[in-house]
C-alpha cells in the first residue's frame, strides 16, 4: 500500500517517518550508526528525520524538498511511504508524490497547530481523491502531554475535513522524537485509548483491484518490424485498468477505430493470452488501423471514455506566472498531448477558510474550479471512475504549471458527430487491402490539408499547385474543392445547412483517405467548430490545416498560416516542408 505523510514544513513528517522505520527494525544494517556518527563528527544533534533527509540541502536546511520513499512491512502488507515536502515552494513535489497514494496521514505540530498549508494539504488530499486519512498531532511533549491541547487540534481540523469531504480515521497524539504512539502505546498519554500510528496503517483498506475497472491503456507508440515478412505493427503502452485477452473487440478513442485484438506481445519476442493493470505490453490488431500516439484503447462492450475538446476540472496552478484566458498551453493526459486553453473560471478556493473568490486568472497555490478548452478532442475519465486517465498537467513554455482533475464532461458541438463516427466506424467493411499496405505500396501516409481563408483570397491556386508538386513527386494526391461537393453530392441540401455541407466533406475525404489519397481541398470561411468538426469525421493525425491570409484562428489549431501575397512556389514549399508524408508516420 501506498502512504503519503504530508503536513506544514517543520512539523516533523520526516521524524515520524524515520522513527517508524528505527521502531519496526525497518532500516538497513548500520543506517542508524552511520547517521549518528555523521551527526557527532559534525557538531550536530542527531534526529530521526535524517534517516529520510538523503539530500545534502535537505539536511542543511533541515527541510524536505523532494518525495523520499521508503519500504517497510508489517505482519498484514508490505508499505511504501512517501515523505512529501510541506514547505510552500515545494507543493509541485508534494503534489506529485501525493498522486501516487492510496492514503495518507496528515502531521500537524502540537504546539503550532493548525496551519493554513494544513488545510491546503488537506484540501489537495480531497481534489486528488484520498479518502483515508489520520491525524498524527506530532511533538506533544511540547504541549506536556497535554490532552486539552490534542483535542483542541482534533475540533478544529476535523470540522475542517468535514467541509471538504473527508473523514479522518483517526487522531494519534504522537511525540515522534521520542517514539511515543508510533509502534506502540504510549505511557506518557494513558488517557489515550486509540491506535498506534503502526496499528492505524494497518488498519487501512486496499481500494479494489484496478483490474475490475474499465479497461484502459493510453496508446505510446506503434513498432513496426520491416524485418518482418508480415510487416508486422505493434501498438505499444501500458494497461491503467482493466483487463484485456485475445480476440477481444477493442475502439481507439477520440478516433473511433476498431478492431480486434490478435496476439499480446511482451518484450523479447514473448507472446500471452492476457493483460491487465500495470503491465506495459504491446498488442497486434486483426484489422490495421491508423493509431497516433495518445489515442486510449477500450474494449468495444465495455463503457467507453469519454471523448470532448472541453473538461470541467479542479487545477491546482503552480506556474510562477499566473494561468490566463487567452494564452496557449499544453495539456497532457495519459500519453495526449494537445494544445489548451484557459475557459470560463468558475471559482477560486481559498483553502484557509474555504471561501469561493471570483477571479478571471488563476495565480500560484491557487485551487480552482475551471473549464478547459482543448485545440483538438481527447478521450478522458472522469477522476473518480479511473484515476489515470482522469487527471493531466498543464505545460506552460517547457515547465510543467500545473495539475489537475477532470470532474465533468462538458458535451462540445461535436458530439453527435463524434457518435455518428464511432458507430461508421464500428460498422466499416474493410477489403483485403489495409491501410499498411497502401502505405507501404504508395510510400506515404494519407492526409487531409484543407486550405482555408476569407472569400476572395485566392486558395485554389495554391491547392492545385500543391497537387501537381505532389503528384510529380509521386504522391497519389486528388483536388477537392468544396464547390465541386456543393453542385454535385450536396445538391440535394440548401447552402444554408452548412454543417452538413462541412461533415460531407469530411466524410467524402475520409473515404478518399481510407484509400491512400492525399486530399487537397478548399472552403472558404471555414471557422475554428467548422475546423473541429472536420477533425472529428476523419482524425486530428491525418489533418494539416493552412490559413490563407489575415483571419484570425485559435492557436494549436491552424498548422501554418500563410501570406496570399508571397509567391505561390514559396508557400508551397512551406506546406510540403512541414507535412509529414513518410511511410506510416
Amino acid at each position: 500500500m501506498n502512504i503519503v505523510i504530508v503536513g506544514h514544513v517543520d512539523h516533523g513528517k520526516s521524524t515520524v517517518i524515520g522513527r517508524l522505520l528505527a521502531d519496526t527494525d525497518s532500516l538497513p544494517d548500520g543506517k542508524m550508526k552511520q547517521v549518528k556518527e555523521r551527526c557527532e563528527k559534525e557538531s550536530r544533534e542527531f534526529e530521526y528525520a535524517f534517516l529520510l533527509d538523503a539530500l545534502k540541502d535537505e539536511q542543511s536546511q533541515g527541510i524536505t524538498i523532494d518525495t523520499a520513499r521508503c519500504f517497510f512491512k508489517t505482519e498484514k502488507r508490505d508499505y511504501l511511504i512517501l515523505d512529501a515536502p510541506g514547505h510552500i515552494e515545494f507543493l509541485k513535489n508534494m503534489v506529485s508524490g501525493t498522486a501516487r497514494a492510496e492514503a495518507a496521514i496528515l502531521v500537524i505540530d502540537a504546539k503550532e497547530g493548525v496551519k493554513e498549508n494544513s488545510k491546503r494539504h488537506g484540501y489537495l488530499l480531497s481534489m486528488l481523491g484520498i479518502e483515508q486519512v489520520i491525524v498524527c498531532v506530532n511533538k506533544m511533549d511540547l504541549a506536556d502531554y497535554d490532552n486539552k491541547a490534542f483535542e483542541k487540534i482534533v475540533d478544529e481540523y476535523s470540522s475542517f475535513l468535514k467541509k471538504i469531504g473527508i473523514e479522518a480515521k483517526e487522531f494519534i497524539p504522537v511525540c515522534a522524537l521520542n517514539g511515543d504512539n508510533i509502534a506502540g502505546a504510549s505511557k506518557k498519554m494513558s488517557w489515550f485509548k486509540g491506535n498506534s500510528i503502526l496499528s492505524a496503517l494497518d488498519s487501512f483498506e486496499k481500494a479494489p483491484p484496478l483490474i475490475e475497472k474499465p479497461f484502459r491503456m493510453p496508446v505510446q507508440d506503434v513498432y513496426r518490424f520491416t524485418g518482418d515478412k508480415n510487416g508486422k505493427r505493434i501498438v505499444a503502452g501500458r494497461v491503467e485498468s482493466g483487463s484485456l485477452k485475445e480476440g477481444t473487440e477493442i475502439v481507439f478513442l477520440p478516433s473511433g477505430k476498431q478492431s480486434k485484438i490478435k496476439t499480446i506481445e511482451e518484450f523479447g519476442n514473448k507472446t500471452r493470452k492476457d493483460i491487465f493493470a500495470g503491465c506495459s505490453m504491446g498488442v497486434t490488431l486483426e484489422e490495421q488501423v491508423y493509431v497516433p500516439r495518445g489515442e486510449i484503447m477500450c474494449i468495444a462492450s465495455e463503457k467507453p471514455a469519454f471523448v470532448s475538446s472541453t473538461i470541467k476540472a479542479n487545477i491546482f496552478w503552480m506556474g510562477k506566472e499566473p494561468m490566463i484566458k487567452d494564452k496557449e498551453y499544453f495539456l497532457k493526459l495519459g500519453t495526449a498531448r494537445v494544445a489548451a486553453k484557459l475557459g470560463q473560471v468558475f471559482a477560486v478556493m481559498d483553502t484557509s477558510n474555504l471561501s469561493k473568490t471570483s477571479k478571471e486568472k488563476i495565480d500560484r497555490h491557487d485551487i480552482s474550479e475551471c473549464q478547459i478548452e482543448c485545440a483538438s478532442q481527447i478521450a478522458f475519465d472522469q477522476f473518480n471512475e479511473i484515476k489515470a486517465t482522469g487527471r493531466f498537467v498543464i505545460v506552460d513554455e517547457f515547465d510543467i504549471a500545473g495539475g489537475g482533475i477532470i470532474t465533468e464532461l462538458v458535451e462540445d458541438s461535436q458530439g453527435e458527430t463524434r457518435e455518428q463516427v464511432i458507430k461508421r466506424e464500428g460498422k466499416w467493411e474493410h477489403g483485403l487491402v489495409s491501410y499498411n499496405d497502401r502505405v507501404t505500396k504508395y510510400g506515404h501516409s494519407p492526409k487531409l490539408i484543407i486550405l482555408t481563408g476569407k472569400s476572395g483570397v485566392d486558395k485554389k491556386s495554391i491547392a492545385k499547385q500543391l497537387e501537381k508538386k505532389l503528384f510529380e513527386n509521386g504522391r497519389i494526391v486528388y483536388f477537392l474543392g468544396i464547390g465541386n461537393l456543393l453542385r454535385g453530392l450536396d445538391a440535394d441540401i440548401s447552402k444554408s445547412k452548412r454543417d452538413e455541407h462541412i461533415r460531407r466533406l469530411g466524410e467524402v475525404s475520409h473515404i478518399l483517405m481510407d484509400a491512400g489519397v492525399i486530399v487537397v481541398a478548399t472552403a472558404s470561411d471555414l471557422g475554428e467548430d467548422d475546423l473541429r468538426l472536420l477533425e472529428t469525421v476523419t482524425n486530428r493525425e491525418s489533418v494539416f490545416i493552412v490559413n490563407v491570409g489575415k483571419e484570425s484562428l485559435e492557436d494549436g489549431l491552424v498548422d501554418l498560416d500563410l501570406d496570399p501575397s508571397t509567391e505561390a512556389g514559396k508557400n508551397i514549399e512551406k506546406i510540403v516542408k512541414l507535412l509529414k508524408l513518410n511511410p506510416l508516420a
